[in-house]
């Protein structure tokens, strides 16, 4: 069997057939039915060829003559246009035509094609490059688009295009701001019923740095967030800490395409570091700040486990204290807690007098461990007594009291794109634009982003019915 492709293109009443692919199929087997991948990327690259050829002659036609007295404009010559498509590149013709002297204008050229084709690259390829480099590494990336349309893109470039279209996401975000409250109880009051409360997890990763060839330059901090409503989808947001100037401005336009309002109930979990403690005030008037249960058992069973092969005899009596540390933290009594705890610290009491520091035991050593574990732990609790709430009741009423939403979106953000088996070191520019794409893609929000910059992309092009 031999099937010809034919593409068939009309320009008022004339039509002409244009010679697409050739198929050629011999005893119908699995191996040989329908498309192979190969014809089907050779089949659309011929197709797109075609049909930018026209495309092109019907511009120019419709641009040739002068837009003042009509008249045509003579062709002075040609200069080529190369443009990135979704099925390959192609070299344009493009004519330099001589201005019409009707207006009074000097002598000179203008060329049409350029004012149409703004881009070297259409926008779904722009799209595809930038999607695929926030979910996986550009090389990886570079395969993929190769392996499934008839390209060719070297990683290198598709860098650039995702580091390119990160900035242009940037720039459009609106200038930091103290205080996002706005208005009094009165016109809150007046606001229209909110929507479900919103539960706000923030937690803190850590980055892999390059600082030029210094391949010592340590790690930096990343802080994001997932905000969760009930009947409606997740939204994630991040920023590398130091490098970013609008946290919270990130925070609430995140908080914006869920629907806040003034009158709205919102809650934050946070695991209570410096970085992401003052990040959610002022956002809402109906805001509350808990901090996570989940980093608070944590550290309590790092205490434990610490304690357990040093205190030997006395550790009993250790974890007896600490258990009930952690039941007065659950019951939200912090009073009684960091005085429970100042009694541990003293029973954990080593003289520090220099004297006395080359007659330490090991064991007195290893005490002095404990006891900066328990002042450190002492420290947290103090820092953080504002959002220690009653979690017992808040749990008994099914609400959240622990961010570990939050631990998987470290995951799902950092670890897999820029930690775990991507063997990579980032500057904090790199990583924070690729974590703004990422955060878009996961958010279901990049091609929204296009289709605003290049409103054309959301039309559906009619699929016209063949006619004999």
């Amino acid at each position: 069997m031999q099937v010809n492709i034919q593409m068939v293109t009309t320009d008022g009443d004339r039509k002409t057939i244009h010679d697409i692919l050739g198929l050629e199929r011999k005893e119908l087997s699995i191996e040989t039915l329908g498309l192979t991948l190969h014809e089907s990327k050779t089949m659309t690259a011929a197709i797109q060829k075609t049909m930018i050829a026209a495309q092109v002659e019907e511009y120019i036609s419709e641009h040739k003559a002068c837009p003042h007295c009509g008249k045509l404009r003579p062709i002075k010559g040609y200069h080529a246009m190369i443009c990135r498509t979704l099925f390959g590149r192609v070299s344009l013709k493009s004519p330099r035509l001589l201005e019409c002297s009707c207006q009074g204008q000097k002598a000179t050229t203008v060329s049409p094609l350029p004012k149409a084709l703004v881009s070297r690259a259409v926008p779904e390829l722009l799209y595809l490059e930038s999607k695929w480099a926030s979910l996986i590494p550009y090389g990886a990336a570079s395969d993929v688009l190769e392996e499934f349309l008839p390209i060719k893109v070297t990683p290198a470039a598709i860098c650039n295009t995702a580091m390119q279209i990160a900035t242009r996401l940037e720039q459009e975000l609106p200038e930091e701001q103290h205080m996002y409250v706005e208005g009094c109880q009165r016109t809150w009051d007046e606001l229209p019923r909110p929507g479900l409360p919103i539960t706000v997890a923030l937690d803190g990763g850590y980055v892999h740095a390059r600082d030029g060839k210094n391949r010592k330059a340590g790690w930096f901090e990343v802080i994001v967030g997932k905000s969760l409503q009930a009947e409606h989808e997740s939204k994630r947001f991040g920023y590398v800490s130091i490098y970013d100037t609008k946290p919270k401005r990130r925070l609430y336009e995140m908080l914006k395409e869920q629907g806040l309002q003034m009158n709205q109930e919102i809650t934050f979990l946070t695991d209570g570091g410096d970085t992401v403690r003052d990040l959610p005030f002022y956002l809402s008037p109906r805001s509350e700040h808990i901090l996570d249960w989940f980093h608070i058992t944590m550290k309590i069973t790092v205490l434990k486990q610490t304690a357990k092969g040093i205190l030997g005899n006395a550790y009993k009596n250790f974890e007896d204290e600490i258990d009930s540390v952690k039941w007065y933290l659950w019951h939200g009594n912090v009073f009684r807690a960091l005085d429970l705890l100042e009694t541990i610290d003293e029973d954990l009491y080593v003289s520090t007098d220099e004297q006395e520091e080359a007659k330490k035991s090991k064991k007195d050593i290893e005490k002095e461990k404990i006891q900066k574990l328990v002042e450190e732990f002492d420290t947290y609790i103090q820092n953080n007594k504002p959002f220690i709430i009653n979690y017992g009741e808040r749990y008994r009423y099914g609400e959240t009291i622990s961010s570990s939403v939050a631990e998987s979106t470290v995951d799902e953000l950092i670890s897999r794109r820029m930690v775990k088996k991507q063997h990579m070191r980032w500057t904090q520019k790199g990583a924070h634009l690729l974590l703004q794409l990422r955060v878009k893609t996961l958010n279901h929000d990049l091609r929204k982003s296009f289709v605003k910059w290049y409103p054309q992309m959301e039309e559906k092009e009619a699929i016209l019915p063949l006619v004999a």
